[in-house]
């Protein structure tokens, strides 16, 4: 099992090794032991922590909550540490410390490829694949990859980003990872991208995303809970994973709408960041162990 707190001497151990013994960090990759995806019951918990590179991180009223990576990291492996996750996504950057200090075994680790859309940009839509490749992800066994797509009508550059999305699922169904797409259809609105969140828009997004690439055979989907889930759920064959979304004011309503969601056809679990790794009321491990049950059940996720 992971560690569940990082001590000063790990994290001293980490910034030597990234100076002095880079290879490290491979070997660290190499030695993982790793998992089959689906598990004991075919359901899946993911911790998301990939929003820093694309500058977003905003939690709450906190402009820079994630910013300070001792503090990230040291959440995360609380959070891998509980029963029931299952994993987590995140940039090359934080799956590599993660991997070195030993919080990856018998975890998922999610690779994030596209977050060149940097968050308040003039060129959000145009979000470049700048992190993970499907090589890079086979090479290091990583288990799973994820894109980020926003659909902008009225934006020029929907169109690279469609292609973008459409070549990297090509490559990760060459080397055999699974890939979440993330679709949403967005607007700019004042000169910033909003998300529309209303069931025809979601499917809507769900109906191109998964026609992308010549084969869907490794597509899987990451959508947001909205209004109408049971017709949202109806548009696609494809295996679903809910995401989290911001942290909310009203954190019982939310744990309501992931619980009726879950119990959905082709839902297979949860992908959650900042509301459980940054909780209002701090305890990383309580937000966790709750999330897990509605994925798990009570009985796994606190074995």
């Amino acid at each position: 099992m992971p560690t569940s707190t990082l001590s000063p001497a790990a994290l001293a151990r980490l910034r030597d090794a990234r100076f002095d013994d880079p290879g490290a960090i491979s070997a660290a990759w190499s030695a993982r032991t790793r998992r089959p995806i689906g598990g004991s019951d075919s359901r899946l918990f993911i911790v998301a922590a990939d929003h820093p590179a694309r500058g977003a991180n905003k939690v709450g009223d906190e402009p820079l909550a994630m910013a300070d990576r001792a503090d990230l990291l040291e959440r995360l492996a609380t959070a891998l540490a509980r029963p029931g996750v299952d994993g987590v996504l995140a940039t090359p950057d934080i799956l590599d410390d993660l991997a070195f200090l030993g919080c990856l075994e018998n975890r998922l680790a999610v690779g994030s490829m596209n977050r060149g859309g940097l968050a308040g940009s003039g060129f959000e839509i145009d979000d470049r694949f700048t992190g993970h490749t499907a090589a890079g992800m086979a090479r290091d066994g990583i288990d799973l990859a994820k894109t980020l797509l926003r659909i902008s009508l009225g934006d020029p550059a929907t169109a690279s980003a469609l292609e973008a999305n459409a070549h990297a699922i090509n490559a990760c169904a060459e080397h055999d990872i699974p890939v979440m797409l993330e679709p949403f259809l967005s607007e700019w609105v004042d000169g910033k991208v909003r998300n529309l969140l209303t069931p025809e828009a979601v499917i809507t997004s769900i109906g191109i995303a998964q026609g992308l690439g010549t084969t869907s055979a490794h597509t899987w989907l990451k959508i947001p809970v909205v209004d109408d889930m049971e017709r949202v759920l109806a548009a696609t064959t494809l295996p679903t994973l809910l995401l989290g979304g911001e942290r909310s004011n009203d954190p019982e309503a939310t744990f309501r709408s992931w619980e009726a969601a879950l119990a959905l056809p082709g839902v297979r679990g949860l992908v959650i960041g900042r509301s459980i790794v940054y909780p209002a009321d701090g305890d990383v491990a309580g937000a966790v162990d709750r999330a897990a049950a509605l994925v798990h059940g009570s009985e796994r996720a606190t074995a």
